[in-house]
């Protein structure tokens, strides 16, 4: 496909290309409802909106997510009626992998569908689907659904984000606007839809390029009791993307000669080890190690703790080693790793090799909530009732893999920065495919997830009361940052992006 392309899903919905070109020919980005069909289809690699419709129309096999999808919905949509009963068990673990079960108990998991059984009553609407993922809307949800590669192809993930039109709280009927430096006018206007459509409470967009200064747009509010407008100084947490301070401090310690990519990871670790003495530092970069991680309820706390505490002093590696599988536990190892080899704690390391060469002065790692500090976001759920709920104030277990707070022009100077700091040839490196391809048919470098045409590195991640994604055009080193103080996914922003950086304004 050439680059700039955008892949269709596996199973296009022709209804929702229809409404997105209706919504763009009413943000004023068409001058007629033809000509945003028509741009539609280019973007996707057809000569016109009639080939694009054909496509669509076209009677593929079906992917694996959907049935399952369909029924959950089937299943729970009478939740709470007379006579109906809550699944067992062993009918779950016909349709929920094993490992979903084991973060999500089935009691928990019941309470949470039940609590959506009227919306699972309206018309499903498939965005679009994968092999292994489909995407609808619901009601006032937007959902996605993941599943196991091999038969039966049980669930692997399942989430269901409330969507603006859920939002009664009227404390964001009117979000203000901040702005640093120059913002592009089709960001603006992104800004604007995407924190109404998708219901959120504070958005900051922000790019730049190695040699253009950064620009931020903030769209919202930092507190809603508080009545604190959201501005461009304010601190956000970054999981996910922390990886990538991580991921540079370790081949920052490759090239002194301080480690090697293919070593083994235990011949450096002193305060911890890994079950396996030959998984490498090249596999923990790229997610491949099969490192075991901590139980998502002890991701986030008041005060970081030891990793020994943690994890205790031998970390299991009971994944599939060499498959693509992101680690919040390999990381946790990478992060002792700097730790032990400077012989240094992991956030004063981290701060000397990435943050200081960086100019990134308004980031750092709190060990406690105490030290967030007056400039932190306060991250927000939608209730069902569409009120905006505080997430208490947390922080990152595992420092390595989320404890970074950082202020929007700080994460693009990461974006522009990062390669500067390596030997040019490691920096490719770091860029080029160490995986085949995973969910999404993304690739992994050393640090970095690569887009399936390897034209765009990105990262990502979310968490109780944030969302962020940082992508980089790798041809130009031009960046995007976006960050909510809300647990979203943020697929739709991602998208427009994309968009805006392969499609002249129209």
């Amino acid at each position: 496909m050439p680059s700039g392309l955008r892949p269709l899903p596996y199973r296009a919905s022709l209804r929702y290309l229809k409404l997105e070109a209706k919504r763009r020919l009413a943000a004023g980005e068409f001058p007629s409802l033809h000509d945003a069909q028509a741009a539609i289809a280019r973007e996707h690699g057809l000569p016109n909106w009639a080939a694009l419709k054909q496509l669509c129309s076209r009677p593929p096999q079906d992917g694996y997510a959907l049935p399952q999808l369909r029924w959950v919905i089937a299943r729970f949509r009478d939740a709470g009626a007379p006579g109906w009963t809550a699944p067992d068990d062993e009918e779950l673990r016909q349709h929920f992998g094993e490992r979903f079960l084991t973060e999500l108990p089935a009691s928990d998991l019941i309470a949470v569908i039940t609590s959506v059984a009227a919306d699972l009553r309206e018309d499903l609407v498939v965005i679009g689907q994968a092999l292994l993922s489909a995407r609808v809307q619901i009601a006032g949800l937007e959902v996605f659904a993941s599943v196991e590669a091999d038969p039966p192809h049980r669930l692997t993930g399942l989430q269901a984000f409330p969507t603006g039109r859920r939002i009664t709280d009227s404390r964001v009927a009117a979000p203000p606007t901040r702005t640093l430096g120059d913002v592009p006018a089709e960001m603006a206007g992104i800004a604007g839809e995407v924190a109404a459509e998708l219901g959120l409470a504070g958005l900051v967009l922000a790019g730049g390029g190695p040699d253009t200064p950064a620009w931020v747009a903030a769209k919202g509010w930092a507190d809603l009791d508080r009545a604190e407008v959201l501005d461009t100084g304010h601190r956000f947490p970054a999981p996910g993307v922390t990886a990538l301070v991580t991921a540079t401090a370790v081949l920052r310690l490759v090239a002194s000669g301080r480690l090697g990519l293919d070593t083994c990871a235990n011949d450096h670790l002193r305060t911890v080890r890994l079950a396996d003495d030959t998984i490498t530092i090249r596999e923990l970069l790229s997610h491949t190690a099969g490192a075991d991680s901590p139980s998502p309820a002890r991701l986030l706390a008041d005060a970081v703790p030891d990793l020994v505490t943690l994890t205790g002093p031998v970390i299991g590696c009971g994944g599939p080693r060499g498959v693509l599988r992101p680690s919040n536990g390999g990381y946790a190892v990478l992060g002792q790793l700097i730790a032990d080899v400077t012989e240094s704690p992991y956030a004063d390391a981290v701060t000397r090799l990435v943050l200081q060469p960086l100019g990134m002065s308004g980031s750092s790692f709190p060990a406690r909530t105490a030290d967030l500090g007056p400039a932190a976001v306060t991250g927000y759920n939608l209730t069902p009732e569409g009120a905006f709920a505080p997430v208490p104030d947390m922080i990152a277990t595992i420092s390595a893999a989320g404890g970074l707070w950082a202020t929007a022009a700080d994460l693009v100077r990461l974006g522009t920065g990062w390669s500067a700091l390596l030997p040019a040839k490691l920096a490719d490196e770091a860029l080029t495919p160490q995986t085949a391809p995973g969910p999404g048919r993304r690739r992994m470098g050393l640090g970095w997830l690569l887009s399936p045409r390897g034209d765009v590195a990105m990262h990502a991640g979310a968490g109780p009361g944030a969302s962020a994604f940082l992508l980089v055009r790798i041809r130009d080193n031009h960046v995007h940052l976006t960050m909510t103080n809300r647990f979203i996914s943020l697929e739709p922003i991602y998208a427009r992006v994309l968009r805006s950086w392969t499609n002249p304004v129209h």
